[in-house]
């Protein structure tokens, strides 16, 4: 199935007025990823074959030797046990004691994590600190039915989550007041999108505190210097709130497996000349039987008949020229190609060096 994104949207204006906090981020306020290893219990016998993943084994002996049952000369045949990644976000400045959503992924050859429950398991850091302990009945969207000559699965049930299901155990080192620099990191670095935050940004405070806040750095980041006696709290939230219009460069997204093609506003298209034509040929196979005369003593055969069809579509030429987005979409869309026609059109305009865009195929 081919998807075409050939239409201009007017539900809302291409220079719509956006908030800072929509387009850009306070460095240093990231999430942090946290990653851990445990086992999810209690499955209906969905679980790893331990013969195949012996490291869930291993670890179900380890488990089970920390809570004083000693069964390292036993061969374990469980089938309600899988071994699993446990992996969480930790968001900024989160307090110890607060919760977070944590999501499991099977690490061996179980076959559903449905109905289990993930034992304590801790999740680490990138400096291999312990900042959190992830617990809890696992929460599987997908399911997987086995029978002696039919299966049925939906879904991809080897991955659940657990709401709240991890734990902080431990605080992050930095704090919101010991951000030594206020920078904004724009999302899409631009140096027309940068210098209107920082002339957005000063207005304001000039009106409010009657002074200058904002200085770009570069067509990434803008500094901020918060005025006196106000919180940064208060400081950032109302910077974050301020409107401003943000500006891109004329690109051209193609997806080629899907069909996709995205088009920007600011995309234009030198006045060229385009014709495109299909070239489909046809091959059946309709193979006879040929029966011989009465009484010749001849053997009946199957003659091959091969039938070969050669045709050529399209073809008309159309001049497509335009400058804004509007003009070259009718202008595409009046030769009435499909999603892959099109890509190979704009494939063969930047070549003729037509298209006054970046091109990026995905």
């Amino acid at each position: 199935m081919f998807i075409c994104l050939l239409a201009v949207l007017t539900a809302v204006p291409a220079t719509a007025m956006v908030r800072i906090k929509d387009i850009a981020t306070l460095q240093g306020v990231r999430d942090n990823q946290l990653v851990g290893y445990g086992l999810v219990i209690g499955l209906k016998g969905s679980g790893d074959t331990l013969r195949n993943s012996p490291f869930t084994e291993q670890s179900l002996q380890s488990m089970l030797d920390s809570l004083g049952v000693n069964v390292r000369d036993t061969r374990l045949r469980t089938r309600n046990v899988a071994a699993v990644v446990v992996t969480a976000e930790m968001p900024s400045f989160i307090g110890k004691g607060s919760s977070i959503d944590i999501s499991v992924s099977s690490l061996g050859d179980a076959t559903s994590l449905a109905g289990g429950t993930l034992v304590a398991t801790p999740l680490l850091g990138a400096d291999g600190q312990i900042y959190a302990v992830a617990q809890g009945p696992v929460a599987v969207s997908g399911f997987a039915e086995l029978g002696a000559a039919e299966s049925l699965t939906q879904g991809i049930p080897t991955v659940g989550r657990i709401p709240n299901g991890g734990l902080i155990e431990r605080n992050l080192p930095a704090k919101f007041s010991q951000i030594p620099d206020l920078v904004l990191e724009l999302s899409n670095p631009d140096f027309k999108t940068a210098i209107r935050i920082t002339d957005a940004i000063n207005r304001y405070t000039r009106e409010r505190y009657g002074v200058r806040v904002a200085t770009e750095r570069d067509y990434r980041s803008v500094d901020l210097t918060p005025p006196p006696k106000v919180s940064l709290t208060r400081f950032i939230a109302e910077i974050e709130s301020i409107r401003v219009r943000p500006d891109q460069s004329a690109k051209v997204v193609i997806d080629e497996r899907t069909g996709t093609v995205v088009i920007g506003k600011d995309v234009q298209i030198s006045t060229v000349a385009i014709t495109h034509g299909n070239l489909t040929v046809r091959i059946s196979e309709a193979p006879e039987v040929s029966q011989p005369a009465p009484f010749s003593q001849g053997e009946t055969v199957v003659v091959p008949r091969t039938y070969v069809d050669a045709q050529e579509t399209g073809g008309r030429l159309a001049v497509v020229g335009g400058t804004d987005l509007p003009t070259l979409v009718r202008g595409l869309n009046r030769i009435g190609l499909r999603p892959t026609g099109i890509i190979a059109i704009l494939q063969a305009i930047k070549t003729a060096g037509a298209l006054q865009a970046e091109l990026v195929v995905q």
